[in-house]
């Protein structure tokens, strides 16, 4: 079936939830999966809980306190609500508002967060201390190509069916204090990435996290000027 979305959901289809559950120790994990349908109206109203701190542009502050959230994969934002939710991801800040008393159930996350995915993302945005052409750069470049580059993209495009971020527009400042939470052991990601964290030295590590943040946003996802505001807030 084809579902006729309004114009800023034109590009979404139905959102496919995987879940995991282990009924009890030793057994092996149940797939549940379930099919969703974006509610974009249900997921601007949602949004002005998130918007309180994330801003109603979903940008982020430059401090790297917030993320930039808009243009972001929607299974990846979901997945990041649900490890929330569960604890699996500490976040005492975030923690109270994803739970179900809260923001509600399933659907009210997938409505959330593909309201979100529609977003313009900020043309400017935080970045390192080193200038694209500077030593630094050319080795975070060669650094990013070496090691991050397999699942995030060449261009830092992430990868939605993967649960891969995308990395185009992140602030430098919020990825330097995320990277720091996981290898002090304070942030659960993947494995392997929590391996290369915790592998690279801090001179490495903060010069790959500046070539990410120079990666350039597709004019296509770009808000049409800084002072772009969200029509649905103001």
């Amino acid at each position: 079936m084809t579902l006729k979305l309004p114009r800023r959901f034109n590009a979404l289809c139905g959102l496919m939830l995987t879940l995991f559950a282990c009924v009890a120790h030793g057994t092996e994990p149940v797939k549940v999966v379930l099919a969703f349908e974006p509610d974009p109206t249900n997921g601007r109203y949602l949004f002005e809980i998130c918007a309180r701190c994330h801003l109603p542009e979903a940008w982020g502050d430059t401090e790297g306190n917030y993320p930039q959230l808009a243009g972001q994969h929607i299974n990846v934002l979901m997945q990041q609500l649900l490890d929330i939710r569960s604890g699996r991801r500490d976040n005492p800040t975030m923690w109270p508002f994803v739970q179900e008393r809260t923001i509600g159930g399933y659907q009210n996350l997938v409505d959330v967060v593909a309201y979100i995915a529609t977003l313009p993302m900020a043309p400017h945005h935080s970045r390192g201390p080193w200038a694209e052409g500077s030593p630094a750069y050319e080795d975070g470049k060669r650094l990013y190509e070496a090691n991050c580059s397999a699942c995030h993209g060449a261009t830092g495009e992430g990868n939605n069916a993967a649960y891969y971020p995308r990395l185009q527009g992140q602030h430098f400042s919020y990825m330097k204090r995320q990277a720091i939470r996981v290898r002090e052991g304070l942030r659960t990601v993947d494995p392997a990435m929590a391996t290369l964290l915790k592998a690279l030295s801090d001179e490495d590590l903060e010069r790959v996290l500046n070539y990410i943040s120079y990666l350039p946003v597709p004019a296509k996802d770009q808000a049409p000027s800084p002072d772009w505001r969200n029509p649905d807030f103001h």
